[in-house]
């Protein structure tokens, strides 16, 4: 599978060695940045990046997922999310992170590289990337919906105000 990476200056050192635990676990590992420490670096851009590679990915048929990560994951998933087609779930446990893929089918995982060990960490985007999504027709229904409203602004069915 091919992982898309991204982080800022928090996660800069366990960036690193992240890609290199995933190609060790078979996967193409693609940094999106940033290549070089700067504690002021903006994250935005690395995950919108990374975001968007998922998705250009998925849509060509190559089987791929994300990761991003800082110190807390809540604005690189912000960033994440504002690209069309993302689905990124915060995951601060095996349980969340497995969820996120078998409930919501998210392919992108966001981390808090600040809370949680290096180990916890491999930990929780291991059983984000091992897990499938369920296929379950109430989810893959829940997600056509957040789907159209991306798209379309509204929910067939559904009162929006």
């Amino acid at each position: 599978m091919r992982v898309h990476v991204a982080t800022d200056h928090a996660g800069f050192e366990i960036s690193k060695r992240l890609v290199a635990h995933l190609e060790a676990a078979g996967h193409e590992a693609v940094d999106h940045g940033p290549v070089d420490y700067d504690a002021e670096d903006d994250y935005p851009s690395f995950c919108i990046n990374a975001a968007r590679a998922v998705v250009r990915d998925q849509r060509d048929g190559v089987e791929a997922l994300g990761v991003v990560f800082g110190g807390s994951g809540n604005g690189e998933q912000m960033a994440a999310n504002k690209v069309e087609g993302v689905r990124a779930a915060l995951a601060w446990s095996l349980a969340t992170a497995q969820l996120a893929r078998e409930h919501n089918d998210a392919n992108v995982v966001a981390v808090g590289a600040r809370q949680h060990t290096e180990e916890e960490m491999l930990e929780i985007i291991d059983a984000f990337l091992a897990t499938p999504f369920s296929g379950a027709e109430r989810h893959a229904r829940r997600i056509a919906q957040l789907g159209e409203y991306e798209t379309t602004g509204g929910i067939a069915g559904h009162e929006i105000r």
